[in-house]
């Protein structure tokens, strides 16, 4: 067969295979037409699901007799006529296809009139050709637009349409998208001769709560807290609904400019902020309006126009991640009065930082983007990236199980973890022969373990061996109970918590090179309730306190001269209402703040936050820097050293369930950072088990 061009009829068809999908891609496109045109009352009548009749009537400003025939071609239009219009379109339709693409598939009739003509005028094509005939018609200033008999001449498609009340609640959810971007436009629905929804507009600011209900229910206006945000050219406002009350009905509608959006990367970003919220099947509850400026954002990338692509779409993300977070962390937490303890608010993610468990940067691949390679990483997996289609998936979300993680998916990635984490040289031979191991082989005379036993524990087995008791019986005789004691490394010089491991025990792959390190705290075997890591070293067991660790990193994090305490400016600065005891506070100590980092600013009775070190980027801000002004107000002299340990024991009250993972990144950036506590542990770190009772107890000593 030649290349030839294809009829107009068949080519509109083809058109009509994307844009027209069922009834309510019809009413979509007609609407977003009317809206263009600038109309204040659009109404819109269905009859049977819309496959017999779709009439959109509107009060716009209407289109020229000579234009009419014009409107009913492929790729005519009104919105755009160069490429710089086309980078930065303002108008919801832009493609001029819609209107003949609707025509090549259903009996469609054109009727308008524009204030400077006496009369109207009706337009229609037929034939192979579509031919645009035209006549007089009366009607008022604006447009109709009638659709008659729906995929009459494609069977396939109309084989495929579902029941007429499953088509008509699609267009009544697309009436309602529609109506929550424009306040200012009434729209009337009406179904088989019968007005269903009418929907006002509103003028005055203060009723659109009113039409929000109307469009939402009451159960979403009840728990709806506004959102309005606004940072160089980007601006978010609308409502998010507070899930901490129980479960609402699905209700999630983003916009961009005025456009209806599922985009990836806004939904992402609102679930983010919502996560701390969300339990079991929850869903997130929004209506939200994003305006970007046009030449920031690409719409021309989906068929429907439902996804878009931002020129900064990291920018985007974080952007409506702290816009939507911050609100919810107001309305949840409650201020804390000075020296008054209570529940905080939950932690943000972690917007900066070094992530230990992305892979290394390839070879030859600028830091920075390999940094950014982390960051998206550490976000999760979204949808939208600056300059590339490809998505960085795979990124560590926080688990909200109250157990602790180290199941079979985790065990099988153990070994590389470790591998990456700790890349140090190999300990010399005699240092090997020195080591310690309570699992030494014994000698099968003697009976007991083999190196086959010598193996890391399960969860469940950390949750016996975790308890202070152990218990054995042999052969009818009595159960005996033995304490098990923790012994300090330094009241052991004897090493009689541990055995000298045997010559033939079995080579041990997994985490070798961790278990045998002296520059390291060891391997993670498993959690121990509440906050306690079982760990393996040097054929030793120890109990490290996670919660300790994560203290003392702190304080050595927030000490000047730290690699991590330069300020990380904020996406938003933060306002506070400040006491005029907090405000002098603040003024006397601003000196020693900038120098750890936060940078923080008094103004009247309001304080500004522009940029913090990076321990603090994870933690709510809004309740933390008051409480901070607060203990400084009674201090009229203050170190460094004292405001580091302030901070360090205030952030261990917002800290999250410990997981496997989680220990392991932090004993990773403890033995970074402070690689003396290895040999030398500060006090409540870490302690030796001595099992040598229990063997005792257990071989009947």
């Amino acid at each position: 067969m030649p290349i030839q061009v294809l009829p107009p009829q068949l080519a509109n068809q083809i058109a009509a295979g994307e844009v027209v999908e069922r009834p309510a891609s019809v009413v979509k496109e007609l609407v977003e037409n009317s809206l263009d045109a600038g109309a204040t009352r659009i109404e819109i009548d269905i009859e049977r699901g819309g496959a017999k009749r779709i009439r959109i009537r509107d009060n716009g400003s209407g289109i020229d007799k000579d234009e009419l025939a014009l409107a009913l071609a492929r790729h005519a239009t009104s919105k755009i006529a160069s490429l710089d219009d086309l980078e930065t379109i303002t108008s919801m339709g832009f493609r001029g296809e819609a209107l003949a693409s609707v025509s090549a598939v259903s009996r469609l009739t054109l009727t308008s009139r524009t204030a400077a003509q006496g009369e109207a005028w009706q337009a229609y094509a037929e034939g192979r050709d579509l031919a645009v005939t035209q006549k007089p018609a009366a009607h008022p200033v604006g447009t109709t637009v009638e659709v008659l008999d729906l995929f009459y001449n494609t069977p396939a498609r109309r084989k495929f349409m579902r029941t007429e009340k499953t088509e008509f609640t699609h267009i009544d959810e697309v009436i309602r998208r529609i109506a929550l971007a424009r306040f200012d436009v009434t729209f009337i629905l009406q179904h088989n001769g019968k007005t269903v929804r009418q929907y006002r507009a509103i003028s005055q600011p203060g009723q659109h709560l009113r039409r929000l209900g109307a469009l939402c229910g009451p159960a979403f206006v009840e728990r709806a807290l506004s959102v309005s945000w606004q940072h160089g050219d980007l601006a978010i406002h609308g409502w998010v609904a507070d899930q901490s009350g129980g479960e609402l009905p699905e209700m999630q509608y983003s916009y961009v400019n005025r456009r209806t959006m599922r985009d990836k990367l806004i939904n992402h970003a609102i679930r983010q902020a919502y996560q701390e919220q969300l339990a079991g099947t929850q869903q997130p509850a929004f209506v939200l309006f994003l305006d970007v400026e046009p030449h920031q954002v690409d719409v021309n990338v989906h068929p429907a126009k439902h996804e878009v692509r931002f020129h900064q779409a990291r920018l985007v993300h974080d952007f409506i991640y702290q816009a939507v977070m911050i609100v919810l962390q107001q309305s949840t937490t409650p201020g804390l009065a000075m020296g008054e303890e209570g529940p905080c608010a939950p932690e943000n993610r972690l917007a900066s930082g070094r992530n230990h468990f992305a892979l290394p940067a390839a070879s030859g691949q600028r830091p920075s983007v390999a940094a950014g390679a982390e960051s998206g990483r550490q976000r999760g997996e979204i949808s939208g990236d600056t300059g590339s289609s490809r998505q960085h998936s795979g990124g560590q979300e926080r688990e909200r199980s109250s157990g602790y993680a180290g199941g079979a998916g985790f065990k099988r990635k153990e070994g590389a973890l470790y591998r990456q984490l700790m890349q140090t040289a190999p300990l010399p031979q005699g240092a090997q022969t020195a080591q310690r191991d309570i699992f030494a082989k014994r000698r099968p005379a003697e009976g007991g373990w083999s190196a086959a036993d010598d193996a890391p524990l399960s969860a469940d087995d950390a949750g016996h061996a975790g308890t202070s008791q152990v218990s054995g019986a042999h052969h009818g005789q009595s159960e005996k109970e033995v304490q098990l004691t923790l012994i300090p490394p330094e009241a052991d010089p004897t090493g009689a918590a541990s055995v000298k491991r045997d010559s033939g025990a079995a080579h041990v792959s997994v985490g070798e090179s961790v278990v045998g390190n002296p520059h390291t705290f060891g391997r993670v075997l498993t959690l121990v309730p509440p906050c306690y890591a079982l760990v393996e070293s040097a054929g030793s067991l120890a109990l490290l306190s996670l919660q300790v660790a994560e203290r003392c990193l702190t304080e050595r994090q927030l000490t000047p001269g730290s690699e991590t305490l330069s300020a990380q400016p904020l996406l938003i600065p933060l306002r506070m209402t400040l006491r005029n005891a907090e405000v002098a506070a603040l003024k006397r100590h601003q000196p020693l703040l900038q120098e750890m980092g936060i940078a923080l600013q008094a103004h009247l009775h309001q304080a500004i936050l522009n940029a913090v070190p990076l321990p603090l980027r994870q933690q709510n801000l809004q309740n933390l820097i008051p409480d901070l002004l607060g203990y400084l107000e009674g201090e009229t002299s203050v170190t460094h050293h004292q405001v580091a340990v302030w901070l360090a024991r205030r952030l261990q009250h917002e800290s999250v369930a410990w997981s496997h993972s989680r220990a392991i990144q932090l004993l990773a950036e403890v033995e970074r950072l402070c690689p003396q506590w290895v040999k030398a542990p500060p006090d409540g770190l870490l302690v030796t088990l001595n099992f040598e009772a229990a063997i005792k107890a257990l071989n009947h000593d």
